[in-house]
C-alpha cells in the first residue's frame, strides 16, 4: 500500500482528497502547513506528495526544495496558481507534476499512479550534512565524528524548518509559531536557548557558528 502525504489548508479538499485515495487503497498522511509537511514526510516517508502551494506559513515552492534536499520521492503540484511562470517554476524546484485547481479526480490518480511507476532512486539524499555532521532526517538521526547525537522532539523541528531552505532565512515568530504555537511569538528566548544547544552539538565551533547562523532580530538561517 502506497503512502500519500496530502498538503493544503482547505479543509474540504483534504477531505475529499482523503477518502477518494482510501477508496483507491492508499494510505493517506495530511498536512495542513509547510511545517506540518516538512515533520510529517521526514517522520514517515510518503510515496509521493500532493502539495498545494499556498499555504500559510512557508511558500509551497520552499517545501518543494525542502524535499528534495534530501528525497526524490514524487511531488505532485496541485495548486490555483494556472500562470506557465508558476508552473515552470515549480518544475524547476523538484516537482514532478502540476495540476491547476479545479481539478477532475481521474486524472489526478492517472497521474498520481504515472509518477509512482517511475524507477525508484538513490536514497543517499535523505541525508543532510551539517559539518561534521550527518542528519538522516527520514531515520530521525545524528551521527558525528563521535557516533550518534541525541537531539530533543523540540530541536529536531527547529532543524526540520531550517534545513528545509538551505542558505534562506526563517524568520523566528515563524519558527516559534510552528514550534510552540501562536501564543509564543514574541518569546524569542526560547529560540535563542535552543539555537544555542544544537549549536553545542552540531558546530565545531559554537561560538562561531557556520552552519546555523542567526541573522538578529530577525531570524535563523542554515548555511550548507
Amino acid at each position: 500500500m502506497s503512502h500519500i502525504l496530502v498538503v493544503d489548508d482547505e479543509p474540504q479538499l483534504l477531505r475529499a482528497l482523503r477518502i477518494n485515495l482510501h477508496a483507491r487503497d492508499y494510505a493517506v498522511l495530511t498536512a495542513a502547513t509547510g511545517a506540518e509537511a516538512l515533520e510529517s514526510a521526514g517522520r514517515l516517508v510518503p510515496d509521493a506528495v500532493l502539495l498545494d502551494l499556498g499555504l500559510p506559513d512557508l511558500d509551497g515552492m520552499d517545501i518543494i526544495r525542502g524535499l528534495r534536499a534530501w528525497s526524490a520521492m514524487p511531488i505532485i503540484v496541485l495548486s490555483g496558481r494556472s500562470t506557465t511562470v508558476d508552473k515552470v517554476h515549480a518544475l524547476d524546484a523538484g516537482a514532478d507534476d502540476y495540476l491547476t485547481k479545479p481539478f477532475v479526480m481521474d486524472e489526478l490518480f492517472a497521474r498520481l499512479r504515472a509518477v509512482l511507476r517511475r524507477p525508484g532512486t538513490d536514497e543517499a539524499k535523505a541525508t543532510v550534512t551539517v559539518g561534521e555532521y550527518v542528519v538522516d532526517i527520514p531515520a530521525t538521526t545524528v551521527t558525528g565524528p563521535g557516533g550518534p547525537v541525541r537531539l530533543t522532539p523540540t530541536e529536531w523541528k527547529i532543524l526540520t524548518l531550517l534545513l528545509a531552505t538551505p542558505g534562506r532565512l526563517v524568520p523566528g515568530r515563524q519558527i516559534l509559531r510552528e514550534v510552540w504555537g501562536p501564543d509564543a511569538e514574541e518569546h524569542g528566548n526560547y529560540l535563542r536557548v535552543y539555537l544555542a544547544g544544537l549549536r553545542r552539538k552540531l558546530e565545531s565551533n559554537p561560538a562561531r557558528p557556520r552552519h546555523l547562523i542567526t541573522e538578529p532580530g530577525i531570524g535563523y538561517r542554515f548555511e550548507p
